[in-house]
This record gives C-alpha cells, sequence and structure tokens, in this order.
C-alpha cells in the first residue's frame, strides 16, 4: 500500500483533511465547515467537534493509504490554553473584540514594530492582545498555571501526547517575537508568558507517534508520526519554494483564500509600514519574510453579495472595466487601506458582470500588497483562487514587468507544503501554470482605483 502523509489543516472557516503520498499527489480529501461557539458573549473556536470530526476523517480515508505521519496546519493568532489534559478555557477566536480598556492598556505593553515586526491589528488579531485579555478573564489558569500551545501545535498535542512551540505561528503578527533576532520579544519575558510556552522545536520536526486511543479510533498504525506543524500561509511558502521558477530565488508568493497573504521571499531589504498591515512573518526555518495581508474572501464574498457562486469572465470583466464601474476598499477590518470603507462605485448589472468586479477588485489589492513588500521576482498564486477566471489574468496584466504563475491543483499548496516537512526532497507533481495576461488594458482603471483609494489612507501609496 502506498505510504502518505496526513494533513489536518485547520483553518478559520474550514477544517480540511488531505492524505499526500511520496509523489506529491493528493489521495483523498475530507473538509467540514467551522462555527464559532459562543462562550460569554464572546466567539471560540471550536476545539472539541473538530477534533471529533478529524479522528472521523482519519477514519474514513485510513484504508486509501498507509498513513505514515499526522502534519497539523493552523491559522495564526490563535493559542490553546491548555492544564493538564484539558483546556484550561475556551479558545479565543481572534474576531472576539476585547473591552476598550483592555485594548488600551494593552497597547501600553506592546514593543514597537521595529522589534517585533507585528503591526498593531484590529480585534484579537495580535495574539499578544488576546493572552493579555486571557489575564483577567481567567486569572487563576493564565498565566499561573496553564500553558499556551499555538494552534497548529494544540493539534499535534492532541495526536501525540506532546507539546511544542514553533517559530512560524509564534512570528505571526503575534507581538511575542523577534524575526530578526530570534527569540521572545520583551513583552512576552515582561508577563511571564515565555515561560508558559513549551520549548521551540522545528515545524517538520517528530514529536512522538499517535496516541494510543487516537490511533485505536481512527484505525492508524500506532507507529504514525506526528509533526510538530505549521502556519499555514507558512506551508503554503514552503510549497512554493520548491518549483525550479523559484528555488533558491526571490519571489513573491500570494496565498489566497478566507487571507490573501503576499509573501516576498529573498531579496532586497524593505521598508516596511505596519499602518498597512504589513509585517514580518518568520518561515519554517526561521528567518523573517516581509509579508502583507487582506482578507480577500470576505472581501469578495461581501462584494458578491447575494450571487455567491456566480462565474467571473473575461468578456464581463472587460465590459465592467469600459463601464467605469469599480469599488472602493475596503470591505474586511485591517489591510493596506485602513479606516477607508468599501463601497462599489457605479451598478455592476448581471451577477457574472458583479463576479468580475469582485476578481478585479482582488487583483488591484493584490497588486498594492506587492508594492509594500517590495516585489522581487517572479509571482506566484496559491489557493483556491488561484484557478479563478479572471483575478490571475488581471494581476498578470498589471505586473507585466515579470511572469505571474499559479500553483497547480489550487488549495492543495498547503497540504504539498505540510507533507514536504516530512519528506523534505519531495518534488511538486506537476509545474507551475505561467498566466497570461488578461487581454484588456487595465492602466488607466487601476490609477483611478488607487487613487480614490489613496485618498482615505494616512500613508500615500507610489
Amino acid at each position: 500500500m502506498v505510504e502518505a502523509v496526513a494533513v489536518l489543516d485547520v483553518g478559520k472557516t474550514h477544517a480540511k483533511l488531505t492524505l499526500v503520498d511520496h509523489e506529491g499527489r493528493v489521495l483523498a480529501t475530507r473538509m467540514r465547515a467551522n462555527a464559532a461557539p459562543m462562550h460569554d458573549g464572546r466567539p471560540t473556536l471550536d476545539a472539541e467537534r473538530i477534533e471529533t470530526w478529524a479522528i472521523d476523517a482519519l477514519k474514513a480515508v485510513a484504508e486509501a493509504a498507509h498513513i505514515v505521519a499526522i502534519a497539523p496546519v493552523g491559522h495564526g493568532a490563535a493559542a490553546a490554553l491548555v492544564a493538564g489534559d484539558r483546556l484550561a478555557a475556551p479558545v479565543m477566536d481572534y474576531e472576539a473584540a476585547p473591552p476598550g480598556e483592555i485594548a488600551r492598556a494593552y497597547d501600553a505593553e506592546r514593543d514597537p514594530f521595529a522589534l517585533t515586526g507585528s503591526p498593531r491589528l484590529p480585534l484579537g488579531l495580535n495574539l499578544g492582545q488576546q493572552l493579555y485579555w486571557q489575564e483577567s478573564l481567567c486569572p487563576d489558569a493564565w498565566p499561573a498555571q496553564a500553558q499556551a500551545l499555538l494552534w497548529p501545535q494544540y493539534w499535534a498535542w492532541r495526536f501525540s501526547g506532546e507539546r511544542a512551540a514553533e517559530v512560524s505561528s509564534l512570528g505571526c503578527h503575534t507581538d511575542l517575537w523577534r524575526p530578526h533576532a530570534g527569540g521572545y520579544a520583551p513583552l512576552a519575558e515582561r508577563r511571564g508568558w515565555a515561560d508558559r510556552f513549551p520549548p521551540i522545536q522545528a515545524a517538520g520536526a517528530v514529536l512522538g507517534t499517535l496516541r494510543a486511543d487516537v490511533a485505536a479510533e481512527a484505525g492508524l498504525p500506532r507507529d504514525c508520526q506526528v509533526l510538530c506543524g505549521v502556519h499555514d500561509s507558512n506551508a503554503s511558502l514552503f510549497a512554493a519554494r520548491a518549483f525550479p521558477e523559484t528555488f533558491r530565488r526571490p519571489f513573491s508568493l500570494i496565498s489566497t483564500g478566507t487571507w490573501f497573504v503576499t509573501f516576498q521571499s529573498g531579496g532586497g531589504a524593505q521598508r516596511l509600514d505596519p499602518a498597512r498591515d504589513v509585517l514580518v512573518n518568520v518561515d519554517v526555518e526561521g528567518h523573517p519574510v516581509p509579508s502583507t495581508r487582506f482578507m480577500g474572501g470576505r472581501e469578495y464574498a461581501e462584494i458578491l453579495g447575494d450571487g455567491i457562486g456566480a462565474r467571473p469572465t473575461l468578456e464581463t470583466a472587460a465590459s465592467v472595466i469600459e463601464a467605469g464601474v469599480r469599488t472602493h476598499p475596503a470591505f474586511a477590518p485591517g489591510g493596506p487601506f485602513p479606516g477607508a470603507r468599501g463601497t462599489v462605485v457605479g451598478a455592476p448589472g448581471t451577477l457574472s458582470r458583479r463576479a468580475s468586479l469582485a476578481s478585479l477588485h482582488l487583483a488591484l489589492m493584490s497588486d498594492v500588497e506587492l508594492d509594500l513588500v517590495g516585489a522581487e521576482g517572479p509571482v506566484v498564486i496559491e489557493g483556491r483562487f488561484a484557478d479563478d477566471p479572471v483575478f490571475p489574468a488581471a494581476l498578470a496584466a498589471l505586473r507585466t514587468d515579470r511572469p505571474v504563475y499559479a500553483c497547480p491543483g489550487g488549495s492543495d499548496a498547503v497540504a504539498f507544503g505540510a507533507a514536504r516537512l516530512f519528506w523534505p526532497a519531495l518534488h511538486p507533481p506537476q509545474p507551475l501554470h505561467l498566466i497570461e495576461p488578461a487581454p484588456f488594458d487595465l492602466a488607466a482603471y487601476a490609477h483611478a482605483w488607487r487613487a480614490a483609494a489613496h485618498a482615505e489612507t494616512l500613508t500615500p501609496l507610489t
């Protein structure tokens, strides 16, 4: 029977289990939508039901391959407080907004952006603010007794019984890490939090084998190994580095989904603007990576409204441009245009035209994001919008000075990158797809869009 790595990707809106074999092929997938159960008026992460689903999903695919390892992947800005063998508190959702007095007190505690590479973000997107709030929500547990497990490592613990921390999640706009110097930030040291994280392990480190009860319930071999795990966008970055066009050379990656995260891998030094949701991520090797992001999936849905499922086309995109219909960002918190209110200027008309408008919006936003990280080298798009009929082609039309590629398999880059942690020599099963630029001129449209958007921002973009 073929060997496979089971990648458990616990994202913000969905959880996904993917089997990847030693040739990089996807053998099976299972997916569920995640809920956000309320606790004392705050949204939380649905840890208990996700775990039940994950074990059932493993059982469902157990006969498809010999599963030799489980690689946990998780979104950023999430940590579980654990004591003994249980959760010490519900896992906080980063969309939980703290009281004003908590946010103001936390602002006085934060270290400067130059040290942490972490901008001040809305809601609970700075993990440090969540931990600060937890001090008052559960003072008997945190930080006095509980340990903090970052979201991927929480799942590694649930499956192996072993605890660890890992730098790609620690360095994901948490306010807790120093990406250039390495090590915990002064905030984490002062508050005593640094001592409440387990020892740091590499993302691909084997923490142990599958717990006996989980192995029995899922029908998996007891010697199945459990990896430490990785931040989801960094799994995509690790995958993108495996292609000949990007191997050991500067390139930009746009990871698409609920969040659009743009990384600049390699290249010269950049001047980063934290007011634009620009930050320094940390890759699986502990190296700083200039990054920026916005909630592209959510903005797309907001623009589409009741038209979810409508298909954009290059023809309808051309008609939208000709009619002068455009967006004005932004439709979700954060991103490169803080304080701006998203609107649609003009009447899109049909649902297909509205979908094309939403795809054009993603291309225009991503074009700005590439400028913000000092894009150098080819651009690679991965995730569920890599196969969009308009977004990649429109971005290629905006970036005619460099090739734009789409990852094969669309949303499987995260799974491939996580499987590479176990099999570092793993080669992509398919080559990158070179994107043909859209057959229309976007220059004047993009210039007008930027001019209107920049009018509401604090720092003009060039």
